[in-house]
């Protein structure tokens, strides 16, 4: 049985001195400390440590092999979106990075499938870049944040980027950033523990009020995180939609549960209980295989909750590799 993970990060081992390019701070760049090691430095503040499976793709297939991974989709860590930044400098990073998960797809067509990275806070240049990841490239889609500053997924200003998704038959990836109320936990890692399940919440309960989902019917959208906290609370903000409609549905009056089964989300959940309610709340044909490799808050051992459970095959072959395909819009 084929099995893809479609929520992995990659960065490239030499990332350019942007601050000293730009004439502002705020982007990350890599000190190479150690033998396979490199810090992850924000204005020579150290953000994180990540090792040589980051950015070397013969580690992550020797990685791969060793889980049955068929297929990793790549994508950019979410700290490198540079939303924050001027709308060019944030295209030309986003240039930068697609290039680079370009050349790794292109080393490794057997291997790797690439999602680009798109400087959101200018649409007209989103769009640009969508538009070269797809044609130019040959990436299967775009990888976007929870929220853009302080937009949200439903601004309006964001829909020609729906559109041009659409069009170009991108896939889409949703996954936190910048996490709300981050202000409010700077003890126990609660940001990614509390703040990213809420992110991706946030999220889908945007484009579903706000008509995302309505408007664009052929976007193909995958959330990170297992949807984060929304089937957790799914109870409560339907509820919430049925007894306030003039609170909650005031751009979009069609009840949540349409949307059930309309976009995907990965298997992240940790939990055997909670991996079999994604199940119910949106079809074994919409969860599809997800570690956020090489991070430790990801599945160390990628499959293993699956084969785990007492699923049938026809359900196993759905998360491991058939709603991959499907939402990446490709063959198996």
């Amino acid at each position: 049985m084929k099995r893809i993970d479609i929520h992995t990060h990659i960065i490239p081992e030499q990332l350019p001195d942007w601050a000293q390019k730009f004439g502002y701070g705020g982007f990350v760049q890599l000190d190479h400390h150690q033998n396979c090691k490199a810090k992850m430095m924000i204005d020579n503040k150290f953000f994180r440590e990540i090792e040589s499976n980051c950015w070397d793709p013969e580690v992550r297939i020797k990685d791969s092999d060793g889980y049955n991974i068929d297929m990793q989709v790549i994508s950019t860590i979410p700290v490198l979106f540079s939303y924050w930044a001027k709308p060019k400098d944030a295209y030309d990073v986003s240039r930068y990075l697609n290039d680079h998960i370009a050349e790794v797809v292109r080393k490794y067509p057997n291997r790797f499938i690439g999602l680009g990275t798109i400087p959101m806070q200018d649409p007209d240049l989103a769009c640009l870049e969508l538009e070269r990841c797809m044609n130019d490239l040959g990436l299967n889609g775009v990888e976007i944040g929870s929220h853009i500053n302080d937009w949200n997924l439903n601004e309006k200003a964001l829909f020609p980027i729906y559109e041009c998704a659409e069009r170009n038959n991108a896939a889409m990836f949703v996954h936190p950033w910048d996490m709300v109320g981050k202000e409010k936990m700077n003890r126990f890692w609660l940001p990614w523990l509390v703040g990213m399940p809420a992110e991706s919440s946030l999220a889908i309960c945007s484009m579903i009020f706000g008509g995302v989902f309505e408007q664009f019917k052929q976007l193909r959208i995958a959330f990170a995180h297992g949807g984060g906290s929304f089937p957790g609370t799914y109870g409560r903000i339907k509820h919430g939609f049925e007894v306030r409609p003039d609170l909650v549905a005031v751009d979009h009056a069609i009840h949540p549960d349409e949307y059930l089964g309309k976009f995907w989300v990965d298997s992240l959940v940790h939990d055997p209980t909670m991996l079999s309610q994604l199940i119910s709340l949106f079809g074994e044909n919409r969860i599809a295989l997800g570690t956020d490799y090489p991070f430790p808050l990801g599945e160390l051992s990628p499959g293993k909750l699956i084969d785990s459970m007492n699923f049938s095959t026809e359900t196993k072959e759905f998360l491991f590799y058939k709603s991959a395909a499907e939402w990446l819009g490709i063959s198996i």
